[in-house]
């Protein structure tokens, strides 16, 4: 099984199963001298950890982070960064049951097919516990981003609709994300969020949600005019999370309802400086970054794993039927929050390397 690794200069692997002894990755290409903790990585691990709320998988996992390679006395060395988490809740046996089974809209019947066998515990390597990996990775280019580019910069996610409830966006606010189990900038969305997944849950069924990611404090430059744009990496980075079937960049497919006038992000002179008097592109123009807030939001579907019974077929071919037991995540766009700012932090840091190799600034 080939591409296990994420991006080019700033690189990172990751490794391992859903029921395996343990998951981690590699870190590739992070530069000499950053302080860098584990307890730093821990921040960012915990906002994914399962089991916090009910609104989430119950797998009880602490997702302790433990650095194994390239960082001494604190600082990190320039060498590969190897980092472990180990599996302490596993339930391989909530899945003998449906173990000859494919689950619908899981990758269980794709992954068969191609490489002739699969790890039936809970998904294996294609579930979405590997993103925890993808978690500590970013931790490690946050930090980074944050040293080299200062305290203006961030990043930030909220989710912005679950199921077909969206928030007001005028009502975002930064510091109601961390209050709420739902990663909610909008306090007054919370109680009705709570009860549609209260009754999501009681029925059996599951929803998506899409998620808003914001950074601020990007420079001019990043990205290239063809073949590396930095929303076609932002783009495929975040394609690249389990359940995600939609990207969007600024306005995104919205760009297609508005007229040429409001789409094009007019500019004024402002102090010397250009001023963008809209953000429909999200920050990024011809691939390349203008300096503004960096806009992508991304669509989780729903979750695949559901207690209603579904049609589908065996290893064998046969027709049979399945109900999915165990512990799974009514909402699993959720937990995507952190997973998405990973992404996002890695690509950012991977374009920063690369625009600094090739213009020096």
């Amino acid at each position: 099984m080939s591409f296990n690794t994420f991006g080019k200069l700033f690189r990172f692997t990751t490794w391992g199963e859903s029921h395996g002894p343990a998951i981690g990755c590699v870190v590739d290409g992070c530069p000499p001298n950053i302080a860098v903790s584990e307890k730093d990585i821990q921040i960012e691990l915990n906002k994914r950890r399962p089991g916090q709320s009910k609104f989430v998988t119950q797998r009880k996992e602490k997702d302790q982070v433990q650095i194994l390679s390239g960082v001494f006395q604190g600082k990190t060395t320039g060498t590969p960064i190897s980092m472990i988490i180990f599996n302490e809740d596993t339930k391989s046996r909530d899945y003998e049951s449906i173990k000859n089974k494919f689950r619908p809209g899981h990758a269980d019947f794709t992954y068969f097919m191609k490489y002739g066998n699969r790890d039936f515990r809970g998904g294996g390597r294609q579930s979405a516990r590997e993103t925890a990996s993808r978690v500590a990775a970013g931790a490690i280019a946050k930090i980074v981003l944050q040293k080299l580019l200062g305290k203006k910069f961030s990043i930030i996610g909220g989710v912005i609709q679950i199921g077909p409830l969206m928030i007001d966006r005028n009502l975002w606010n930064d510091k109601e994300i961390r209050r709420n189990p739902f990663f909610c900038p909008d306090k007054e969305t919370v109680p009705v969020w709570e009860q549609y997944l209260l009754d999501i849950r009681k029925s059996g069924s599951s929803c998506g949600a899409i998620i808003e990611l914001r950074a601020k404090g990007v420079p001019v430059g990043l990205g290239a005019p063809i073949y590396s744009k930095l929303d076609q990496d932002i783009a495929a980075g975040l394609m690249s999370i389990n359940a995600v079937k939609g990207v969007n960049i600024g306005a995104g497919m919205n760009a297609a309802s508005l007229t040429g006038e409001t789409n094009s992000d007019e500019i004024r002179s402002s102090e010397g400086k250009a001023k963008f008097l809209s953000n429909h592109a999200g920050g990024i123009l011809g691939g390349i970054s203008t300096g503004q807030e960096i806009v992508a939001s991304f669509a989780v579907k729903p979750t695949s794993s559901i207690l209603n019974t579904r049609n589908t077929i065996d290893k064998n071919g046969k027709n049979t039927k399945i109900s999915v037991r165990g512990r799974h995540d009514p909402c699993v766009g959720i937990r995507a929050v952190p997973i998405g700012e990973a992404m996002l932090a890695c690509i950012l840091l991977d374009h920063l390397m690369m625009h600094r190799a090739q213009c020096g600034n």
